[in-house]
């Protein structure tokens, strides 16, 4: 089967899941996050197929996240009482049941996340049994510079990595490779870019119904290649040192107390994003900590309604993608001016209903 920007078809025992949209850099739409749930659905009832992999039609992105611009089109429509905002709602409930199904998917699930992995992306990949990262893969988190918030499952997984690195992640939008992927265990296995071909076709020539884990686990040990050194140990002393607290005032004076070029850079970083997102992105980061998968969806779901009913969210997307200024005019502009009451609302259930789970 194929629609629009992605294509299905069982290869073997494996169901393959290919990302299409290589001028988009394989941002997810709202139909391809339906088609992909579908497909998901199907296989996981069906005998035939042992495993899934989710693999992109270039090397130059996985998915480089979802498709915010075509939100950001009808959210500004909607506001303006153009049309209802069905895309608004939608968009988020299809792509955040994506990201559950991928969670309880019953059967491996194999992402080969070659090159830029963004956003949407990460919840297409982080949440699956395996995660192949190469050379080529960049993945961030870089919500709070567009006015929203890390999603897709990201308050459930980025506060159980080691220490408070999650929360340096989510807030820094920092982009990391293959060896901080792994040595986080955001990724589980490093291959080289160049041999993702091959590994794809051994693997779908090897899965068979049985024991689908092992054929797998053979075929990648046999291409592992050493991701390197990553760039972060050395900094996360520091990181869970200055990102410990629950309040970003502290958290960004103890970054400004510290002696050092990368805590002055993250500080100045944080300061450039957007007030309302920073604060909003903290509350979710510690409240995902104590909840579980489908509290941590329901609850980012909330958060979406939220945002798209505010202000940062189009200005953060007009900066970056329309306009390209790079210059947001945030609204409250200063963390000062963000007060605890307008967070507090955002994790409230929206009039039209929680997001739920149908099977």
């Amino acid at each position: 089967m194929t629609i629009a920007d992605v294509s299905f078809a069982v290869e073997g025992a494996v169901g393959v899941v290919t990302l299409d949209r290589p001028k988009a850099l394989n941002a997810l739409t709202q139909p391809m996050c339906v088609a992909i749930d579908r497909a998901l659905a199907a296989w996981a009832r069906d005998d035939a197929v042992a495993a899934v992999l989710v693999r992109s039609s270039t090397e130059r992105a996985f998915c480089a996240g979802g498709d915010v611009r075509a939100v950001y089109d009808d959210g500004i429509a909607w506001k303006r009482g153009e049309t209802p905002g069905h895309l608004v709602r939608d968009f988020f409930r299809d792509e955040y049941r994506m990201n559950r199904r991928i969670k309880v998917f019953p059967k491996p699930y194999i992402a080969m996340i070659d090159g830029i992995t963004m956003g949407g992306g990460v919840g297409l990949s982080v949440h699956g049994s395996h995660r192949v990262a190469t050379d080529r893969t960049m993945l961030a988190m870089p919500e709070t510079g567009i006015g929203l918030f890390p999603d897709v499952g990201a308050s459930y997984v980025l506060p159980r990595l080691p220490g408070e690195i999650g929360l340096f992640l989510a807030l820094t939008g920092t982009r990391i490779k293959s060896p901080d992927l792994i040595d986080l265990g955001i990724a589980t296995h490093a291959v080289a870019g160049e041999r993702i071909a091959q590994v794809t076709a051994e693997l779908i020539d090897a899965i068979r119904p049985g024991d689908p884990k092992a054929a797998i686990d053979r075929v990648l040990g046999r291409h592992a290649a050493s991701a390197g050194e990553p760039d972060l140990a050395a900094r996360r002393p520091l990181i869970d040192r200055c990102f410990a607290h629950d309040d970003i005032d502290r958290i960004l004076a103890a970054l400004d107390g510290e002696a050092d070029a990368f805590a002055a850079t993250i500080a100045a970083t944080i300061r450039t994003m957007s007030p309302t997102s920073v604060k909003l992105t903290l509350a979710e980061m510690r409240r995902g900590r104590s909840q579980d998968f489908d509290e941590c969806m329901r609850m980012e779901y909330r958060m979406t309604q939220a945002v798209l009913a505010g202000h940062d969210f189009y200005e953060g997307i007009r900066a970056q993608l329309v306009d390209k200024d790079r210059s947001p005019r945030w609204a409250p502009a200063s963390l000062d001016a963000v007060d605890d009451d307008t967070i507090a609302s955002c994790f409230l259930a929206p009039a039209q209903g929680d997001l739920t789970f149908p099977d």
